[in-house]
């Protein structure tokens, strides 16, 4: 991958307001703008970071999939005005539902990419120190998340809805 003007992040297409959802094409239009601007998440981590290309990949990876697959069409939420405690909801309740195995091994990975995605943010002037506080503190609550694991497989009868309601996604 190679760095060009347009792949860093002050130039005006990353400007956040370009980030906001209101109907299906800025769904579309904010997908692909999220794709590029994580390809610049990507090179900063070669390139000013100096971590290898497998493990800014898997960075970049972890940061997608929080991205492309919850905050964009299952949110719609511009992915630097986070709702407080989506992280949270994320990795506590969406992915465990959403994955056919659930597990603390891939999870981790995908949080250890959206907290560096998250830095990356904040020190490009895209998210607050507090919103960056409040994703690391989520990021890091590890063994919550593998107790949701570990009591959504113990699941029985109709206790869905109370495990739901300790960490769901509504709102």
């Amino acid at each position: 991958m190679t760095a060009t003007t347009n792949s860093y992040p002050g130039v005006p297409e990353f400007a956040q307001e370009n980030f906001a959802i209101d109907n299906l094409q800025d769904e579309i239009r904010v997908d692909r703008l999220c794709s590029d601007f994580l390809r610049t998440f990507y090179l900063n981590q070669v390139e000013r970071c100096g971590l290898g290309p497998e493990q800014a990949s898997a960075l970049a990876y972890g940061a997608d999939y929080f991205l492309r697959e919850f905050i964009i069409p299952d949110r719609r939420e511009n992915i630097f005005q986070l709702a407080p405690g989506r992280v949270r909801q994320f990795a506590g309740n969406w992915y465990i539902v959403k994955t056919l195995e659930p597990n603390m091994k891939e999870l981790q990975g995908i949080l250890e990419g959206v907290r560096a995605f998250y830095e990356y943010c904040q020190s490009s002037g895209k998210v607050s120190a507090e919103l960056l506080t409040e994703i690391g503190r989520d990021c890091a609550d590890l063994d919550f998340y593998a107790a949701r694991i570990e009591s959504f497989w113990a699941i029985e009868g109709d206790g869905f809805q109370s495990w739901n309601r300790a960490c769901g996604i509504e709102g």
